[in-house]
């Protein structure tokens, strides 16, 4: 894959905007692995192979289990997760896959039964923030940067 562009470098006052967003992110009270495995899944959704080799090991770092990480395509049969996981990661795939979900009220439900109001917000403010993260790496083909095509690493 060739990258297209180097967004930071075409754009960097809309770049300093994304990372004024992704700071704000990482202040929020959604403990860090719980917004590290929202983070994975959306970029699995997304096809965003930029963001699930950046946030893998920032995954595990913040204490998810290599087991989970192997699962979490298929959370919804897995019983590695636990309610809170669940809620988080059914409104994270509502929210990514908008078009068809809709956002349903069940997903909503679930999240409020888990969260406090603030902690839906915010949780939501993840999951659009790594959204737009996916979208920039895939849109303009971003390669990660200690690799380079087809190096097998």
């Amino acid at each position: 894959m060739t990258p297209r562009l180097d967004y930071f470098k075409a754009a960097p006052e809309a770049m300093k905007a994304m990372l004024a967003l992704e700071m704000a992110s990482r202040q929020l009270s959604i403990p860090l692995a719980l917004r590290e495995l929202v983070k994975m899944r959306v970029s699995q959704i997304n096809g965003c192979a930029f963001c699930l080799d950046m946030h893998a090991p920032e995954a595990r770092a913040a204490g998810i289990s290599q087991q989970k990480l192997d699962v979490l395509a298929a959370w919804r049969e897995s019983p590695a997760f636990d309610a809170r996981e669940r809620a988080a990661l059914a409104w994270a795939e509502a929210l990514t896959r908008l078009e068809a979900s809709g956002a349903p009220q069940g997903d909503y439900d679930a999240l409020a039964a888990q969260f406090s109001a603030v902690e839906c917000v915010e949780l939501t403010l993840v999951v659009n923030t790594i959204n737009a993260w996916n979208r920039f790496a895939v849109g303009f083909r971003a390669l990660h940067p200690e690799r380079t095509e087809g190096d097998g690493r």
